[in-house]
């Protein structure tokens, strides 16, 4: 079998003299030493069956003209120049060219081995003139060899990390990754070496990982918060000549509580008026802590000190300072100046740095109390008198008893305040404070009296205070017993000697300490009835006799007299209606008086008054509706009072218009002398129904209120005129004008032209209107 020669000067160009790879058929390779003679590279070879199979190229040829790879030659080459070399594969004709007579391989292009490692390319020989192969084809490889073309790249171009303060040497902190497009496989070109280009002495990296680490112990996060830390890769394993690149660390310490809370001073000094309300605030104070979020949480209390009882402290929780407010009311007259001892610790403590402790601190606060003018204080925060209800007016009841708590020690006065006291029942003595009565006491009407005493300071009357004053009216026994309730008893007819008839109790006002004891009796001997005391404050009331006959007498009235047992002893004399009445042989009523029948069923005089007045009234509505059925209502003639046309006439249909003669004529209040035509009304009844009256005609009458002031008495003394359901108003003008009457009303009575020349006679009021009637009469004569 033929094969091809293929040759490759220089293949590894680090050694110190060429070697030239051999392959045989069956797969292995051998190397010779090439024998320089001058600038003639003399080879040498054994068998002709050997032939190269790869071929290796330096990548980033800078040469001007194209890059060597090779030869190609095959056997069958005579060298007459006859045989033509032909390349295809990967770049053939664009990145490779092959001279077709000597087989010499170039490389037209810079080529990358980043971009493309190796090329597959097949070289055949052809005979020029019949054009046939000369014998098959064969593939080789084009290995491009890797120069140290690319630097290290780290995978972020910024690093954040962050790690404890206080942390100990060789923690680890993060991990920095770089990466080189260089051969790996080849030399050191991508053999890469970490290092710390700034960030000592605080931090270390691994040169191999690229573990970043603490490298400084102690590293307090409230001296310095945040570092830059930068990192650079090389390669060619860190060797001179290497390239490199660097990424950044932002390195941020995070908090411990290694930093205990301190007051910036020993002692604080605050003040407040006494006057300030218990919860109100003093002032503030606050601890410095260098610790940050839940390690710089403190909490404030008083450990001591003379003020501890009127002094507190709250933590505020959102600012972290301790807010010291009033406790227990302060008194300048009585102390000046308060002291307490406040202590501040932190809320969460690490125990890994309580040897940096202790993380507390204690400071004084004097709290200075500012003096105000105070109101008047009285000796108790409310009175209670007691005082019987019989007592004379006059008498005092009790004292009330106040004083200026300033040093001024300023006369007090007194008054009662008179809204709690509207029926004046009370004085005060406006200098020692007696309080007295002014009216009498009912124990039965109010068993407490509330009233508020003001006492203020005279030479400032506006600082006062006020105190309640309870006064108790104790009883005495100055109200009588009466019945408990009203009794309405009956008696049969057929009733025998000794039976009970009704059972009676009582009830007393007054309210003795012991409690009610009644005696009851009659009033004098009576021989029907007798009472028996049960002695438990009730009695019996029993018959004497039999046979009672309410046709002779149907009521008795027994007087009962009734007695407490308090001192003074108070009786009275309750009457007892008892009512005879038919019964049954069993004693039940079967017929009685109308009263008593009532009675018996429970209804009362006053009921039974109430029931005949309710009868009546509705038999008077029933009567009234039934008139008023009867009558037709009627729209008045004149709707408003302020309506003082001549002539209004209203109705209850709309009438006939024109032709409609029934209508009222003016004219007849302006001519009274004219006698009343007898026409029939359509809105009144037919005089037919009626005897007629025809009033006597008005002559000389002067003026239209004459005239209806007339016709008015005539109709008021007319016992024979109907009651119309019109109403008919004339305005009255008064009489007395120059002018007469204006109105057109009347122009239907005459007829013809009027003169107005008379207005110009009227004076400078009536100077337009006769400018206006004259001119227009002068017009229709021309």
């Amino acid at each position: 079998m033929n094969h091809f020669l293929w040759l490759f000067p220089l293949v590894f160009p680090h050694l110190s003299s060429p070697v030239i790879l051999l392959e045989r058929s069956d797969g292995n390779l051998f190397h010779w030493n090439h024998l320089m003679k001058g600038d003639k590279l003399v080879l040498h070879r054994s068998k002709r069956d050997w032939m190269w199979r790869q071929f290796f190229l330096s990548e980033e040829y800078t040469g001007s003209n194209y890059q060597y790879v090779g030869k190609l030659r095959s056997d069958k080459d005579r060298g007459d120049g006859t045989a033509r070399y032909v390349l295809s594969g990967e770049g053939a004709g664009t990145i490779f060219r092959i001279d077709e007579k000597s087989g010499d391989l170039h490389a037209t292009q810079r080529l990358d081995r980043e971009e493309k490692a190796s090329y597959t390319l097949q070289a055949q020989a052809f005979n020029k003139i019949t054009g046939l192969p000369l014998e098959p084809a064969t593939e080789f490889i084009v290995k491009i060899h890797d120069i140290n073309d690319n630097e290290p790249k780290f995978t972020k171009a910024v690093y954040t990390a962050s790690v404890p303060e206080m942390s100990d040497v060789g923690t680890f902190v993060i991990e920095v990754n770089a990466t080189d497009a260089d051969d790996a496989t080849y030399g050191n070109s991508a053999k890469l070496v970490y290092s710390i280009l700034q960030g000592q002495p605080y931090f270390s990296v691994e040169p191999e990982t690229g573990i970043v680490r603490i490298a400084l112990s102690s590293m307090d996060r409230e001296v310095r918060k945040e570092y830059q830390v930068v990192i650079q890769a090389k390669d060619m394993a860190g060797q001179m000549g290497g390239l490199s690149g660097t990424t950044m660390v932002n390195v941020t310490l995070t908090d411990v509580n290694d930093s205990p809370p301190r007051f910036a001073y020993s002692s604080y000094h605050l003040s407040t008026y006494e006057s300030a309300e218990i919860g109100s605030t003093v002032g503030r104070i606050k601890a410095n802590d260098g610790d940050e979020g839940e390690n710089a949480e403190m909490k404030y209390r008083i450990v001591d000190g003379d003020g501890k009882e009127y002094l507190d402290i709250i933590t505020d929780e959102t600012t972290q300072e301790g807010v010291i407010v009033v406790k227990k009311k302060l008194d300048y007259e009585s102390k000046r100046i308060y002291t307490v001892k406040v202590e501040v610790t932190n809320t969460h403590q690490d125990p890994n740095f309580a040897d940096l402790g202790p993380f507390l601190d204690t400071a004084i606060v004097k709290v200075t109390a500012k003096d105000v003018d105070e109101p008047p204080v009285f000796s108790r925060p409310q009175y209670v008198f007691e005082v019987n209800e019989d007592t004379p007016k006059g008498i005092a009841i009790g004292t009330i008893t106040a004083w200026d708590p300033d040093a001024t020690h300023y006369p007090i006065q007194y008054a009662i305040d008179q809204h709690t006291d509207p029926e004046r029942l009370y004085h005060i003595d406006p200098k020692n404070g007696s309080i007295t009565i002014l009216k009498s006491l009912d124990r039965e009407v109010s068993k407490w009296h509330n009233i508020s005493v003001l006492a203020s300071e005279i030479n400032n009357p506006h600082q006062r205070s006020r105190v309640p004053v309870l006064i108790k009216v104790l009883d005495v026994n100055d109200n009588a017993p009466e019945f408990a309730m009203i009794y309405e008893t009956f008696v049969c007819e057929n009733v025998k000697a000794g039976q009970l008839i009704q059972t009676i109790s009582a009830i007393d006002t007054d309210d003795p300490l012991v409690g009610h004891k009644f005696v009851f009796s009659l009033s004098s001997m009576n021989p029907n009835f007798t009472i028996f005391d049960n002695e438990d404050n009730t009695a019996r009331i029993l018959t004497r006799r039999s046979g009672f006959n309410r046709r002779e007498m149907s009521v008795y009235y027994l007087p009962v007299v009734i007695s407490d047992s308090d001192y003074p002893i108070q009786s009275s004399t309750s009457t007892l209606t008892i009512r005879v009445c038919s019964c049954d042989a069993t004693g039940n009523m079967r017929s009685c008086s109308v009263d008593a029948l009532l009675l018996s069923a429970g209804l009362s005089t006053g009921a039974l008054v109430a029931i005949l007045l309710c009868i009546l009234i509705l038999l008077m509505i029933v009567v009234l509706f039934s008139a008023l059925k009867k009558q037709r209502r009627k729209e008045p003639l004149i709707i408003s009072k302020e309506d003082v046309r001549d002539n209004v006439v209203s109705y209850n249909d709309e009438g006939g218009g024109e032709e409609d003669t029934q209508a009222f004529d003016i004219g007849t209040l302006r001519h009274p002398e004219v006698i009343e035509s007898n026409k029939l009304r359509r809105d009144i009844i037919p005089e037919m129904l009626f005897p007629y009256h025809r009033p006597s005609p008005m002559k000389e009458c002067a003026d239209v209120r004459d005239f209806i002031i007339s016709r008015l008495q005539e109709n008021d003394t007319d016992p024979f005129a109907p009651p119309y359901d019109s109403l008919a108003t004339y305005a009255y003008e008064g009489n007395g004008s120059i002018a007469e009457s204006l109105s057109s009303l009347e122009s239907s009575v005459t007829e013809g032209d009027h003169e107005y020349d008379y207005l110009s006679n009227w004076g400078p009021q009536f100077k337009k209107l006769a400018d206006m009637y004259i001119g227009k009469d002068t017009g229709v004569a021309n």
